[in-house]
Order: C-alpha cells, then structure tokens, then sequence
C-alpha cells in the first residue's frame, strides 16, 4: 500500500483555466500582456549578435542576479542603485520571496480586491489579518481618501496594490499615487507595489515606480507584460537591501539564480525598453481604439469601463448580471464561447467578478478582431435565442 499522501489545494483559478484551455488554433483575446517577440526579433531590436551569445559562460549567476541585468533595472525603476534590485524567476517569484520574508502572523495587511492571485494568496498564507481595498473605492486616479483613511491604519503592516489594474485596467494618476505614497508613509505601512503592465498607459502618463526613491516600498515589474517577453520568465523586485538579502535562505533552497543567458538577453531588453515596449504600446492602443468602437456597438449586451492603462479590461455580460447567475454561469458562457467560435476568455471566477470576464487587447490585430467578431457573433446568438 502507498504512503504517497500529497497536500491538497485548490490551484488559483487564472492559472488551471490557461492549463485547460490555452491551445493552437485560437483566438486568444484573454491575455493581460501583449504578444511575444520571436527570439530573432529581440536579437535584431536589442542589437545582440552571436558573438555575445558565444561568449557566455554557462557558469552559475548569483543569488540577487548578475550585475549587468540588476543595473540595468536599477538605472529604469530604482534611481540606479543596483544594491535595491532583485532579479528572479518571473515576477511571481519575486511576489513569493519578498513576501514571505516581510509578513508575519498577525500583520494588518490591506490588500486590493480582485488584485493578481499570488498577490492575495501569500499573506493569508502566513497568518495575516487581510483587509480589502474595494474596486469602487478606486476612481478619477485616486483611492477615495476617507476610504484610505479608515483601512489604513497605524500599525498596518503592508498595503498590496497593482496598478494599472489587471483585469480592470483602473490605475492612479500621479497626484493619486503621491497621496498614497504620503498617507502609506505616515503610517509606517509598507507599500507593496505591483507595476507589471504600468509601462503602458491611456489615461494619464506612466507612473513613475513608488520604489525608485527608496524608504519602505516593494515594487515589482516583469518582462512578461509589456515587453513582450513572457516567455523569458524574467522579473523583479525594488525592495530596501535588508529585505533583499532576507529573501536569500528561501531561494538558497529552491531556485539559487538565473541562467546568465538569460540574464543577458534580459539585460540588452531593458536597455532597449522604449523600443520593445513602444511597437506593442502603439498596436495595444490600435487595438483599444477598435475594442472601445465594439463596446459601444454592443451596449446592450456588455457594459464596462474603458482601462485607464495596460492591455485588459473586465466587461459585464449583461444577461449575467440581470440574472444575477451564479460563478458557474460565466465559466460555461466562456466555455461554449470557445467551443463554438474558438475564442479564448478568462471568466471573472479568477478575480472574484461572477458577472464578466477578462479581455485582453494586446494581441496582433488581425487575430484580436477575429476574436472580437467571433464574440460578437456568440453574443448576437444568445440574445436571439432568448
């Protein structure tokens, strides 16, 4: 008889849905990044010859990550001190390790709703009393002050954002953000920023990183978002040193460091941020200009809220909502929608809105406007057979 007796736990809903569902064929219009690179694209754009590529030593990098590619994040988000940068697996690997290092049992921590799984999961792991932001307390580019007020306390031990907003695309305008920075300081909170689609923005500029001066804040980027790099599995952390090198026993016995190749490609990438990102911002907001045409020929069918940055939105259904279904509903709409037209959603299951789903617009045009046709055409059908 086996002794074989793993743990069991529910994996988040976001990641088994990709794991079911993600295949050829379709039209993936879910996405809350843009679409990869080919790996001769980067080369080209980020002026990598083979030369540099032959001359790497496939020897080990070190914990924090290699000196060239932490510089190079550091010279973009943290003021150049390459000293405050953690370079990992992803960004969810960052989430992971800061993380678990910085919380502990007890803590207040407030953390924003419908925010990025990974994001919510690990201070409820380590025995934190959780608050949540709600979505509604965020509109106009701020956080609704007396909202802020009452969450956010003396003694709160983290506040957890993400903005741009994945799925929502809500995000802060600069005096927002300031206010947040100032009110989170007064009160001795860690900011715990997650700026993972923050290079793309429609409504106000780009924001700048929170972490990028220094003082009590954790912020977290990935070139897996805007970059069009996810499958580089490449991100990061700006976090104050002490917290850095409280990262290190955790990774000391799970994933030591990156490869120095990749670190290399990661590194010539962010010196070539502004090219990378500029051809896949400009196709997103093509994309946008279109998605916000479909929208207003399908009122009656989908409401939402235009995104205010990054490549993803979360509309409505309206037959959903005025039925007030039940989760369960949503997951079946998507699935006969990728059934019968191949088209590829995420329900609002993953991020806790029964009633709409997420839809990504950082595809190539010609594959985003299928899919938008082949929704079109699901939606027409349903109201005709109601």
């Amino acid at each position: 008889m086996s002794s074989l007796r793993p743990r069991r736990e529910d994996p988040p809903v976001l990641e088994e849905w990709y794991r079911r569902h993600l295949g050829p064929d379709i039209h993936d219009i879910s996405s809350s990044g843009v679409h990869p690179y080919t790996f001769a694209e980067i080369r080209d754009l980020c002026r990598i010859p083979v030369a540099d590529l032959d001359a790497i030593v496939m020897d080990d990098s070190v914990s924090q990550g290699g000196a060239g590619i932490r510089q190079a994040v550091a010279d973009r988000y943290a003021g150049g001190d390459a000293d405050r940068v953690l370079i990992t697996h992803g960004s969810s690997e960052a989430i992971a390790l800061t993380l678990s290092a910085l919380l502990h049992p007890g803590d207040r921590v407030v953390v924003q709703e419908g925010i990025y799984h990974s994001l919510g999961h690990y201070p409820r792991a380590a025995g934190c009393d959780v608050v949540e932001l709600p979505a509604r307390a965020v509109r106009d580019g701020a956080i609704d002050p007396e909202v802020l007020d009452e969450l956010v306390t003396p003694g709160t031990a983290a506040v957890i954002v993400n903005f741009p907003h994945n799925p929502t695309g809500v995000t802060l305008s600069p005096p927002g953000l300031k206010a947040l920075t100032e009110h989170t300081a007064a009160t001795g909170a860690v900011l715990v920023w997650d700026a993972a689609t923050a290079e793309i923005a429609h409504r106000w500029e780009v924001l700048a990183d929170p972490g990028a001066e220094g003082g009590d804040t954790v912020s977290y980027g990935t070139f897996s978002k805007t970059f069009g790099l996810p499958g580089l599995r490449v991100g990061w952390a700006v976090a104050p040193k002490e917290l850095i090198t409280a990262t290190f026993p955790l990774r000391d016995r799970t994933t030591l460091f990156l490869s120095p190749l990749v670190e290399l490609v990661a590194e010539r990438a962010m010196r070539h941020a502004d090219e990378l990102i500029g051809r896949r911002a400009a196709e997103a907001r093509r994309n946008l200009a279109h998605l916000t045409e479909w929208m207003a020929g399908h009122e009656e069918l989908v409401r939402w809220t235009p995104p205010e940055g990054g490549v993803c939105a979360l509309p409505v259904f309206r037959e959903l909502e005025e039925a007030a279904a039940g989760p369960e509903a949503v997951e079946r709409f998507c699935l006969e929608l990728l059934a019968r037209h191949r088209t590829l959603l995420v329900p609002g299951t993953a991020f806790g809105a029964p009633h709409g789903a997420r839809l990504g617009f950082g595809g190539p045009e010609e594959g985003f406007r299928a899919g938008l046709a082949g929704l079109s055409e699901f939606l027409l059908a349903r109201k005709a057979a109601r």
